[in-house]
């Protein structure tokens, strides 16, 4: 599905509606030419947000402190953190901005050394940030590309925040626990069908409970239970907008019993029913 499109002279504003992807997902991209002292927030946001200054200046207010921001760095905000941003009176921002997640976002970003706490992105060199920027406005200015080519876009993306930053983190040995994650997304990805415990998925690795549960946490961003809840629902969006099960099919496909269970679930994640998400994203067929 193309993403909806707000285009004006001084915002270019995209959604991006395709819940498929789950190693990175972009939700809404653009770029904004503000106005002297253009504020946001305060307000906490559901994904990673990234903003890039191309021009200008202007104030981060996150994790009670200011932090001022001026052309060539950059700001994240994670997910859930309270933050307000604003333009300078004098010489206001032009920036653009990604809003993503997914498995690789929060590893990425802990190697190009940037998080909640250090939400400040500096370029090793002009010319690392002028490539990032570039990475960035190519997203932007491709809002009609397919879905795919996006999301080839956005690991380009995060590659150049890696690559660019001056605080990147050397990688450190992740084989091991590569391999524990990788076969805990294959056996999830194989019987989500079924009520799985997170027991499981950690005898399935080798690994009790409570270590699996950190080594997990610690490379995708968020808890085994968590990522499961989120996997079961993207399945769930898709079988929504792409057949015509009921939603009672719907949601023994993804394990659950009860179909209210299921709507609670789905409406925690998505913000709507299952049948409101159906109505708007519904793909007929051709």
């Amino acid at each position: 599905m193309a993403p909806q499109t707000k285009d004006v002279s001084k915002l270019k504003f995209h959604v991006f509606r395709d819940e498929r992807f789950v190693d990175l997902n972009l939700y809404q991209f653009g770029w904004e030419r503000t106005e002297p002292a253009h504020s946001y927030g305060p307000h906490a946001r559901n994904h990673y947000l990234f903003h890039y200054v191309i021009a200008g200046k202007g104030m981060l207010q996150a994790n009670g402190q200011e932090y001022p921001i001026t052309a060539g760095h950059g700001f994240l905000v994670v997910p859930g953190q309270i933050t307000t941003y604003r333009a300078d009176e004098q010489d206001p921002w032009e920036y653009t901005w990604l809003e993503f997640d997914g498995l690789r976002a929060h590893e990425s970003l802990n190697l190009a050394g940037i998080s909640g706490i250090q939400p400040i992105y500096t370029a090793r060199s002009a010319r690392a940030g002028q490539l990032l920027q570039d990475a960035m406005l190519y997203i932007v200015n491709h809002s009609d590309a397919s879905p795919i080519h996006l999301i080839a876009h956005g690991f380009l993306f995060l590659d150049q925040l890696v690559q660019s930053s001056a605080n990147r983190q050397e990688g450190r040995e992740r084989r091991l626990r590569d391999f524990y994650i990788k076969e805990a997304l294959v056996f999830i990805d194989q019987n989500y069908q079924r009520d799985i415990s997170i027991e499981e998925i950690a005898a399935v690795c080798g690994l009790n409970r409570s270590y699996f549960g950190k080594v997990f946490r610690d490379a995708v961003g968020e808890s085994p239970q968590a990522y499961l809840l989120h996997y079961r629902m993207a399945r769930a969006a898709q079988l929504l907008k792409e057949t015509r099960l009921s939603i009672g099919e719907i949601a023994q496909q993804v394990s659950y019993a009860n179909q209210l269970h299921f709507s609670r679930a789905f409406k925690n994640v998505h913000g709507v029913s299952p049948r409101e998400y159906r109505q708007t994203h519904f793909i007929q067929p051709r």
